[in-house]
């Protein structure tokens, strides 16, 4: 009797410990996406609305977590599916960027660029920390540890772009890294995608 008391608590604790997380990673990520969309305008940059727009999907992404923290473990796997449709639908938008960008080149404000990117890495560095510990809980962290990481790899990326811009004054750099980040929601689509079916396989 007192273990299931036991696991019960140990439950209820770790549920509050992933809420209280989700909670401060959810705020900085709709911050820092208002921030960067209008960083983005303003540095004319495919590479940095690609990274405004998966700060958006972030922030959906962890709304939807903290939604599942308390639910079992199909339904779990269910909204980490359909997390994953969310990154796939980031990827498409990204893709549209790029082709928005090939039919109007335009040479971005790269020092805008840098900048905002250095502003993003800081917040999402804040928030890979906040999710380290809860990365392999279950399902439904482990998608949002997923995402958190991309985000990092999405700011150098970006940084890295700034400063081809500058190194070259033409928009290729920014188009080529916004294609990196393209092929980089695509695969993170597919792990966490695979990662829920597998879950629900079972189930089913």
């Amino acid at each position: 009797m007192g273990g299931c008391c036991d696991n019960d608590c140990a439950l209820e604790t770790l549920r509050e410990r992933q809420s209280a997380t989700l909670k401060m990673v959810l705020a900085i990520n709709a911050v820092m996406f208002l921030v960067i969309v209008a960083g983005a305008l303003y540095a004319r940059s495919a590479a940095l609305m690609s990274d405004s727009l998966d700060n958006l999907g972030d922030a959906l992404t962890y709304a939807l977590s903290l939604y599942a923290v308390a639910l079992g473990p199909r339904r779990k796997a269910q909204v980490a599916f359909f997390k994953g449709l969310l990154i796939l639908l980031a990827a498409l938008v990204v893709a549209a960027q790029i082709a928005y960008k090939l039919v109007h080149p335009s040479v971005p404000v790269f020092e805008a660029m840098g900048a905002f990117s250095l502003l993003a890495l800081a917040a999402n560095g804040a928030c890979l920390a906040l999710l380290w510990r809860h990365r392999a809980e279950d399902v439904n962290m482990s998608s949002v540890w997923e995402c958190s990481r991309n985000d990092i790899a999405s700011n150098v990326a970006v940084f890295a772009a700034a400063g081809g811009v500058w190194a070259t004054a033409s928009a290729w750099p920014d188009v080529f890294v916004a294609s990196c980040l393209l092929v980089l929601f695509l695969r993170s689509a597919w792990r966490v995608l695979s990662a829920a079916h597998a879950e629900l396989r079972p189930a089913a």
